[in-house]
This record gives C-alpha cells, structure tokens and sequence, in this order.
C-alpha cells in the first residue's frame, strides 16, 4: 500500500516560489480548510429530509375505496364461510378466477412467434386492436367506419379510456358539464372531476320499483344545458343492472340530439350481459346510425377477463374524416404525458382473437357460457328466497342483467350481513352475481332473509 501523500503548505516568507507553485499552494490550504472538519464528523451532515419527522407526516390516511376495500375487509376474515360479493370479477361455479381457454390458447402462440419483440407501441397503440374494437362495438358495416369517420386509441382499460376521453373533453370541447346517471359507478364521479370536468347527475334509478326512473331521466336531460355530456352505460348499468329498453333508448336518442348534447358511452360490459356481443351494443349503434358525434369507452376485463392486463379504447366518431384525423393528433397530446404510450400484451390478445374466425368464434361461446352462469344465478337466488317466503318482491333480481344486482338491501342490511353471515359486498347493497356460485347461493338467501326478517 502506497503512503498517503501530505500536503505541505508553504508561505512568502520560505524560500522563493514560482507564480505556479503559489497557485498549487493555495489550492492545497482550500483543501485542508474543507477536508479536516468533514474528516472530525462521523457521518454525513443531516439534510431537511433526513429530520425526525417525514416530510409527509401532514398527510392523514384515505379511507379504502369503497368498492375495492370490500376485499381488503374479506381478505382479513379468517371465517371458512365467507363469501365476496363486492368486486366485479368472474368467478366459475368453483369460486376461482377464469381464464378463458381462447386467451390461453392464444398467449401460447404469442409465446412460440419468435418474430415478436417487446417495442414501444406508437402513442395510440396497437393499428389491428384498434381497427378491429371499432368493429366490435359499431358493427363491421358501420357508414361512420366505412367513411373513417372514427378515431380509436388504446387505453388502459375502461378507467383510461373514461380518463382520456374526460381530459380530451376539457380541453377542446365548448362545455365542461357531464352528467352521470344516478346512480353510476363510484369511480365515474373522480375520474371525470381529475379530467377537469364538472359533474352533474340525472335520475335513472327508481328505489321503489328497483327499476328505471324513466320519466325522471327524460326530465333531467330535457333540462340540461345545451350541448352538455352525457354518461350513458352501452348496457348492464353499473351498480343497479337495469338497462332501457331499445325502445326507450330511441327516445334517449331523441332528446339528447334534439337537445344537442353530447352523449359518452361506457361499454364495460358488451357480450357480457345477455351473451350477444350485437344485441348488448345496440344502443351505441342507434346513436352512431344517426350520423352525430359520440364518444365510447370500451373494456375487455370483463368479457375477456383481461382484468389485470389493462385492454381498453376510446373511439370518438366525429361528422368527418378530416376532423376525426384532427381529433386523434389531439388526443396524442393527452395520452403522451400521461402514460406515453400502451402495454402490447394484452392488446395482442385481443386483436389476434378478433381477427381469427375460429378463434372469435370460441370466445364467443365461452363468454355465452359466462353471460348464462350470471343468469342462472339470478334465477337461483330468486328461487331460494322465493322458498323461503322472504318478505318483498324480488323479482328484480331476475328482470336486471349483468354482472350485478342493486337489492334494495340498506347500509344496516349490509352491515348485518356481514358480521352475522360473513357476506362482503358494497354498503348500497350492491351485489355481483358473477361472485356467486350453486353452493353459496344458499348461504346468502338465509342472510337476506334474515337481515330483512328483523335479524338487524
């Protein structure tokens, strides 16, 4: 090992030194000055952010979503009877999550083609999932299509796709309004107020009939500044499952074009809830047949169970294929800040499932055979409550549709429920069908009976 070198410093008064060496000197004192106090310290000087107390210690803690902390709650009950009815996921007859045999299939396919590469995909993502989603949910003959009339980005998910849109809206559209039908899913109201837009509501639900409050959502409407957005459900309304009828949708159709509202469809559940991918897109193609603009989120989580890949569109059906060009340049520079650009994997899936005849068709009989289990389950737990002369009419379990049923159970209910039966579900009494199964179905006709029997 070398010896440590010394500095030694010398001043005008030693021996003559070059102007050099002077310089040299001084840089050697600048050192010693600034070394030998660091050198005493043990460690290294504290910053503001090594204090004793975080930077953050103002923050006081969120409460749980209130759809998701239902799990949290589920996850921590150790009781072997407990049932999760909260979270909009696919469960099979056995309780376990579904992955569709087609989906397998073809990520093995993706896995063997040694030509793929992990590349960023252009900012508005996969060109065939997006044409072809377009497809789905307009219709292949589409005239809005044909006349490329429509502009379509990958997102993420349904959530993204609500998201660009809402921030698309509050930039370049003349009102910043949307209205949601009351009720909607939780998450509509905090995605769209992030996006910048104000949030009104307009009546759908009808509490004492557990249907459509259809003349309070005509007046809403009716009323509505001109030219406000409108949040209309494709079908299977999330929570209440309860859907226009195609005739009412015509009337929908009427008064938001007369109106000149803007109407923003969410497509959560298209195949999904009467096992027709056709007849669920219906009311979006009454709207699009008209020739005005509307704008569609769409969502492969469900009826892919693409849950955890993030599959998802916005499609913006403009009145030109020049203005729709100008939309999408736009709608880049919303989605580049956010997110850059989308994930391959999962859109690969679904453009490889679209555009194969056979492998389109087998998806469509396993989402057939998830659309019928939801529907069996409806007429089972109608049936059990039925046996057990359950106080009430409900007969809206089974004349709603989709993944959930809106009970009618109150927060007490709810609450009852959960700690004598060990039932999980949303405090409004939301429950989702798909969490159902033959066994459990039993389990939870004897709590409502009993929550509604005077057990709370």
């Amino acid at each position: 090992m070398r010896p440590p070198v010394i500095l030694k410093t010398t001043s005008l008064s030693d021996s003559y030194t070059s102007p050099c060496d002077r310089r040299l000197n001084t840089l050697a004192r600048h050192f010693i000055t600034v070394l030998q106090p660091m050198a005493s310290n043990d460690g290294i000087s504290a910053s503001p952010t090594a204090a004793s107390d975080s930077v953050f210690n103002h923050l006081v803690r969120a409460p749980e979503d209130p759809i998701l902390g239902v799990t949290v709650a589920y996850n921590k009950d150790p009781s072997p009877v407990k049932l999760n009815l909260g979270v909009g996921a696919y469960r099979t007859e056995e309780g376990k999550p579904l992955v569709l045999n087609v989906v397998r299939k073809v990520e093995q396919l993706l896995i063997n083609d040694l030509s793929r590469n992990k590349e960023y995909l252009p900012i508005v993502g996969l060109a065939d999932f997006n044409k072809l989603s377009a497809k789905l949910i307009f219709g292949a003959d589409s005239p809005a299509i044909q006349e490329n009339r429509v502009t379509t980005v990958q997102c993420l998910s349904g959530t993204g796709s609500l998201r660009v849109g809402g921030e698309f809206l509050a930039k370049h559209y003349h009102q910043r309004t949307i209205y949601l039908p009351a009720p909607t899913w939780g998450n509509h109201h905090k995605v769209f107020n992030l996006a910048g837009l104000s949030v009104n509501t307009y009546r759908y639900y009808a509490p004492a009939t557990r249907g459509l409050d259809f003349e309070g959502l005509l007046e809403d409407l009716g009323s509505a500044p001109s030219g406000s957005i409108v949040l209309l459900h494709a079908c299977a309304h999330n929570p209440t499952g309860v859907d226009p009828t195609l005739e009412q949708w015509e009337q929908i159709r009427q008064l938001i074009r007369l109106k000149a509202l803007l109407p923003f469809f969410d497509s959560a559940y298209q195949g999904f809830a009467s096992g027709s991918l056709d007849a669920d897109a219906q009311p979006v193609r009454l709207f699009v047949a008209d020739g005005g603009e509307l704008l569609v989120a769409q969502s492969y989580a469900k009826n892919l169970g693409l849950y955890g890949e993030r599959v998802g569109a916005l499609s913006i059906v403009c009145k030109s294929a020049d203005v729709a060009s100008r939309v999408e340049s736009q709608l880049k520079l919303v989605i580049r800040p956010m997110y850059s650009n989308p994930p391959i994997h999962g859109a690969s899936i679904v453009a490889a499932i679209l555009k194969d005849g056979d492998l389109f068709n087998e998806w469509t009989i396993e989402l057939k055979g998830m659309a019928d289990r939801i529907i069996s389950m409806r007429q089972q737990l109608f049936d059990a409550l039925r046996s057990r002369g359950t106080p009430g009419d409900w007969s809206h379990i089974i004349k709603q549709i989709g993944m959930f049923t809106f009970t009618g159970l109150n927060a007490e209910q709810v609450s009852f429920m959960t700690n004598e039966y060990h039932i999980y579900m949303t405090s409004d009494g939301r429950i989702s069908m798909a969490g159902l199964s033959s066994k459990t179905v039993p389990h939870l006709a004897d709590a409502i009976h009993a929550a509604v029997t005077g057990g709370v």
